[in-house]
């Protein structure tokens, strides 16, 4: 029997109201009839339905990455960025990776390195936190540095290559994320000093930046962020919840004061001990990766101030007196001499302090238990600082806060990890020092690369760091600074105090910090302070390969103004850079101009006695005596010349 159409509709519209004898009554049809009808219309969809509806989102998702990325949005997190004349740096954008809410992004060194690595090159990485890094006197005070020096000195003939991937407030989860992009590069030698962020460091237990204690969860939350979608869901986010947050100043302070979340984390406490088994199971991954790549490692233990830095947080914690109470007890020890006991008491008093800004013993345990475990040296700063300290109790003399070196500290910890690459032979094969052991510290000290505007930054890095909490109770709010607030904090004496002050504003980058210092220096013919300056630069930036090219890199950049360069200042800058040919050429060109200029006739003789044509010399020196009988150095220099003449007559 043939059913309508239009029967079949009324029939499914009533299957839902009515039984199927109701039905079946109703349009007298047969009861098999009416069943066979419904079961038809309930008939489940095909396979490929659900497949289709499952990838549906997943395509969505891919093809909303794919638009992300060819619009550019957000920030890209690959680890290495080309910066022409084939070579890389670490990505300054990689910090925003661990930081998403962006209250906070860490700087880089920007340490430059070959893409392709060159055969015989010795390459070098530095793993760590801010004093790996180098605060508050990176880029060029950090220990890596020391170690670069080092090794150029000693190995001249060698292409050397130390990348410090330090970066404030992170731990071993930005180590442990970093590594597989590390080991690609083909290092030589891994150096890592980490373990006092645990706690606060992004993604630590006690930080703002806090997923939790599960590493399976964050692990897959930093697998995540490499993507663009994620970035544009956290922004969504984070939009929808300013609306109903009350505006408040979150950039108040310093890091240290943005950082914490918990500040209350007792020793032996859960969360204590969840961040000393986040540091455990982390570092045993990154150690495990270096050695199945065969690749040498050398970690260090923790270092912090012991005698001059008193517990932050003081509070009761269950079968110990208050911090306070120990560190007390530690200085009435001191000052009876009972140095032993000072000693323990003053690691104690830290372990007890409930602000874990200072890596706990039990980091230092681990370090050393792990080092057994994976046959990896382990170099003992904290013991090497202590020998290094009055009473043998590490304080001011050698940190700047609670935990960072001073430069001395840094040099200290770059002797300390270099004679452990001595001792095993993590150095380079391809020739043999040039400079006996015992001799090369001295002189890397005596030509380490590093200024008095870098030392003063850095001393003013700390002067903001100790107006902020936890030094003081209420952090400063540097945007409501104005000059003369900066002045009264600083106290600039002179135009490297003004200099580096600017800096701490924000108002000039590092490097625009020594182009102002070496424009000034040329302004005023200090040649010798302006190649100080302009050979740091080149030092940081050794892609610029010389003097003329880094000139015209940052004159590009409206930095430095090529009017300054004139015959007589260029023809100096020559003369002290040996090019004394170029020195002449142009220092004649500026005699023409002004032939009673003591300083162009100063350095005229300076520049024809180093070509050992001591006549010309002696007539330059005594023009410039008749301008200016009291010119420095001028009568100093005829001595010479007139020695030297005579010495050549015989």
């Amino acid at each position: 029997m043939k059913i309508s159409k239009e029967i079949k509709n009324q029939i499914l519209a009533d299957k839902d109201k009515l039984s199927i004898n109701e039905i079946s009554k109703k349009y007298n049809l047969p009861r098999i009839d009416v069943k066979k009808i419904i079961t038809a219309s309930e008939k489940k969809a095909p396979k490929w339905f659900y497949a289709v509806l499952v990838l549906l989102p997943v395509i969505f998702l891919i093809l909303l990455e794919v638009i992300l990325r060819l619009t550019n949005y957000g920030y890209n997190f690959n680890e290495w960025k080309s910066i022409g004349e084939g070579k890389q740096v670490l990505n300054s954008d990689i910090g925003r990776k661990y930081f998403p809410s962006g209250a906070f992004v860490p700087s880089t060194s920007e340490d430059e390195f070959d893409i392709h690595k060159k055969p015989g090159t010795f390459r070098v990485f530095v793993l760590g936190e801010s004093s790996a890094e180098g605060f508050p006197f990176s880029p060029m005070g950090s220990f890596a540095r020391y170690i670069r020096r080092r090794l150029e000195l000693v190995y001249p003939n060698t292409p050397i290559e130390v990348i410090n991937l330090g970066m404030t407030a992170i731990n071993s989860y930005t180590l442990l994320d970093l590594l597989p992009g590390v080991l690609k590069q083909k290092p030589d030698l891994i150096l890592i000093y980490t373990g006092h962020n645990e706690y606060y460091g992004a993604l630590g237990v006690g930080s703002v930046e806090s997923f939790g204690s599960s590493r399976t969860l964050i692990r897959l939350i930093l697998y995540l962020n490499r993507f663009k979608t994620t970035q544009l869901v956290r922004n969504a986010i984070h939009w929808v919840m300013s609306l109903f947050s009350s505006k408040n100043n979150a950039e108040a302070g310093t890091i240290m004061s943005r950082i914490v979340k918990d500040k209350y984390i007792l020793l032996n406490s859960k969360g204590f001990n969840e961040g000393i088994q986040q540091f455990k199971e982390n570092m045993t991954d990154i150690l495990k990766m270096i050695k199945d790549k065969g690749v040498p490692v050398i970690i260090g233990r923790q270092v912090s101030n012991l005698k001059d830095q008193k517990p932050f947080i003081s509070v009761p914690t269950p079968g110990y007196q208050t911090a306070d109470q120990v560190y007390d007890e530690a200085e009435s020890a001191l000052k009876n001499n009972n140095f032993k006991m000072a000693d323990s008491l003053f690691l104690l008093a830290k372990d007890l302090d409930a602000l874990r800004f200072r890596a706990p013993e039990k980091i230092n345990t681990t370090i050393d238990n792990l080092g057994k475990e994976f046959n990896v040296p382990v170099v003992p700063i904290d013991s090497i600082f202590d020998f290094a300290s009055p009473d043998g109790i590490v304080g001011n003399n050698l940190i700047v806060d609670h935990l960072h070196p001073n430069i001395k500290g840094y040099e200290l910890m770059g002797k300390a990890f270099y004679n452990c690459m001595e001792e095993y032979s993590d150095l380079p094969k391809t020739e043999k020092p040039k400079i006996p052991f015992v001799e090369q510290d001295s002189l890397t000290r005596a030509d380490f690369v590093f200024s008095r505007l870098d030392s003063i930054i850095g001393d003013d890095e700390i002067t903001v760091l100790k107006h902020n909490w936890p030094y003081v109770k209420k952090s400063i709010v540097m945007s409501d600074f104005n000059e003369k607030d900066f002045a009264d904090l600083f106290h600039p004496k002179d135009f490297i105090d003004s200099i580096a002050m600017y800096k701490i504003e924000g108002r000039l980058s590092w490097n625009q910090a020594h182009l102002l210092a070496a424009a000034t220096y040329l302004k005023r013919d200090d040649i010798k302070d302006y190649l100080r300056h302009m050979n740091i630069l080149m030092y940081q930036y050794p892609a610029l390969k010389n003097l003329n090219t880094l000139v015209t890199y940052f004159y590009h950049r409206n930095e430095i103004d090529l009017s300054d360069y004139t015959p007589k200042r260029f023809g100096m800058i020559q003369l002290y850079r040996g090019k004394y040919d170029d020195a002449l050429k142009y220092l004649t060109k500026a005699y023409s101009a002004d032939p009673n200029d003591p300083m162009v006739l100063y350095n005229l003789s300076l520049a024809y006695s180093k070509k050992q044509n001591y006549k010309i010399a002696l007539e330059a020196i005594n023009k410039c005596l008749k301008v200016d009988p009291k010119y420095p150095e001028a009568i100093y220099l005829k001595r010479q010349i007139l020695n030297q003449d005579r010495v050549s007559a015989k």
